[in-house]
């Protein structure tokens, strides 16, 4: 081939293979410019079947990849160039790969001839994300390599595609086509039926799901004295489900702040706190089986109480075959919808009730948490609260990592709630605010952000991404100037936690707000704080709450909450 078509050849195989990502599902594309990335994003910008997102910021925008894919449940395509351009993708990558989403990374990359030879940002790319994501390495463009075969290649990798997929993507200089007539119909005469219709070149139908239990495994199960908990599920994955398998075994859900369901009607809600309460604990120690819906359970309480429990029968049905079983537990594991899990042949029990104590036990601790915190003093804890009366079923909630998960696991409340959204795989602090643009992205439907000053600060480049929106965003910082989630773990001196773990900064977030130029509030009460929520919500675009507040409040309040509900002297 003519060097001069080598510019053309790129970008023929980059709109090949957008042009196969399409028919397979991909939307959205998130693109951070680059050279050696040219020809992907020429064809992106070609495309008028996706939506295109920028951002300056590979870190922030593979964050921002992630939360789109969770909202729209459809992969989403990065876009990057060469170097350390890839490698800022990598927590997002450990984070979708984790949380089974599906990102697919196309990465431009230098030809082999100028790896490892001292070529400027060259680096070896292949097998970056080691075991993180699927690999595809493709060559660089020949009109020796069939174009069926890169489409085929793709189709293979892109089958059940439940995380992420790193594409490298080869290409030699001249990467900027001087025009788009090149000779290339005899090398696409193989396309030539495919280019007629919007059918993928090799479509291959979802796997089968595991085998699921018999009308007599049913039966069997469902006799004993069971307990539902519920772990962490998407909005679209129909949690409702399990309401109505609950009220026909007439067992009890103890429903996960990320369940989608911690706030519904017919839930134990505040279950972490229960674990507190002696006649709650006693009623739970007469559980014989066990329903664990999903994984990645919050509390540590639950957790170690489901694992030192002695099940007759334990059952764990999860959406993906993997395992989320920390205590590694004897059990029966099934994969499959919440609808199919509906839909098996159980017995009628709704009489059983054996554990109906719970709810009452349940409504004690709110309306304790209710007379402490939804009224009187601005604190993280009355903040969280408010905002789980606040928001109802037409918007959507990310919660932050570290304090404010707990906080909300703790003490929401029951009644109308958000659509859930969590960054718990690997549960880090970074990329959050980064995540909940994509989220707010997905759909345009209002979106509340709270997270932690550190976990901010940590992501304070995507406030540029916030800029960007159209819908409402709402950025809830509780500022209590450091790590306060340490103050409630055995560091062994006041001395070593303030030096080595909380880190205090005192930084405020006026000026960063300021400086993206979005409109910021400090509220000092609890009205205060409830109308600027309701500003944000029907603004178009992002907007930053902080809630100051001192370092040591928050564990002094859980601590005092717990003592009550012990009913300790």
């Amino acid at each position: 081939m003519n060097t001069s078509h080598c510019a053309e050849l790129n970008l023929l195989w980059a709109r090949l293979m957008l042009e196969e990502l399409h028919r397979l599902g991909v939307r959205h594309l998130c693109l951070a410019p680059g050279s050696r990335s040219t020809p992907l994003t020429l064809a992106a910008a070609g495309h008028d079947g996706f939506q295109r997102h920028t951002h300056f910021d590979e870190r922030g925008l593979g964050f921002a990849a992630l939360g789109l894919a969770k909202a729209s449940q459809s992969p989403v395509a990065i876009i990057t160039t060469s170097g350390t351009a890839v490698a800022n993708l990598y927590p997002a990558v450990i984070e979708a790969y984790q949380t089974g989403v599906p990102l697919v990374v196309l990465s431009g990359d230098r030809p082999p001839e100028l790896i490892a030879c001292g070529a400027n940002q060259a680096i070896i790319q292949p097998a970056i994300f080691a075991n993180y994501a699927r690999r595809l390495d493709l060559p660089t463009p020949s009109l020796e390599i069939p174009p069926q075969t890169l489409l085929a290649q793709l189709d293979q990798v892109m089958v059940d595609l439940d995380r992420p997929l790193h594409i490298n993507c080869m290409y030699r200089e001249p990467l900027y086509p001087e025009g788009l007539d090149a000779p290339f119909e005899t090398y696409l005469t193989p396309l030539s039926e495919w280019r007629k219709t919007a059918e993928p070149w090799a479509a291959t139908p979802a796997m089968s799901r595991s085998a699921l239990p018999s009308a007599d495994d049913c039966c069997s199960f469902a006799q004993g004295k069971g307990i539902i908990v519920v772990g962490t599920l998407g909005p679209h994955q129909q949690p409702e489900q399990i309401l109505a398998l609950a009220r026909r075994l007439g067992w009890p859900i103890l429903a996960d702040a990320q369940s989608q369901l911690r706030q519904a009607e017919g839930v134990v809600h505040h279950i972490d706190q229960l674990m507190h309460h002696p006649k709650a604990l006693k009623l739970l120690g007469k559980a014989e089986h066990l329903l664990l819906i999903g994984g990645r359970l919050l509390s540590k309480r639950l957790m170690s109480f489901i694992a030192q429990h002695p099940w007759q029968a334990f059952w764990h049905y999860m959406g993906h075959a993997e395992n989320l079983d920390p205590a590694h537990l004897r059990k029966r594991r099934f994969v499959g919808s919440l609808p199919m899990l509906a839909a098996l042949p159980w017995p009628l029990l709704p009489g059983s009730g054996w554990a109906d104590a719970l709810e009452s036990y349940s409504d004690e601790v709110e309306r304790l948490a209710a007379e402490q915190h939804d009224q009187g003093a601005l604190t993280e804890l009355s903040a969280v609260r408010l905002l789980s009366r606040q928001l109802g079923a037409d918007q959507q909630l990310f919660i932050g990592n570290s304090l404010p998960i707990r906080l909300f696991d703790m003490l929401a409340a029951p009644g109308d709630a958000p659509a859930i959204f969590t960054n718990r795989g690997a549960s880090g602090i970074d990329g959050l605010l980064a995540t909940s643009c994509g989220v707010a992205m997905a759909e345009g439907k209002p979106t509340v952000l709270v997270v932690g000053d550190l976990s901010l600060l940590h992501d304070l480049n995507s406030l540029a991404l916030a800029r960007s929106l159209t819908s409402p965003l709402v950025v809830m910082v509780l500022n209590n100037d450091g790590g306060s989630i340490f103050n409630m773990l055995p560091v062994p001196s006041d001395a070593l936690r303030q030096q080595y773990y909380r880190l205090g900064h005192g930084f405020g977030f006026e000026g960063a707000a300021s400086q993206f130029h979005l409109p910021y509030q400090r509220p000092d009460s609890l009205d205060a704080l409830q109308q600027a929520l309701s500003e944000g919500l029907q603004r178009d675009g992002a907007s930053v709450i902080e809630v100051v507040v001192p370092p040591n409040e928050s564990a002094e309040l859980i601590v005092e909450m717990a003592r009550q509900i012990r009913g300790d002297d």
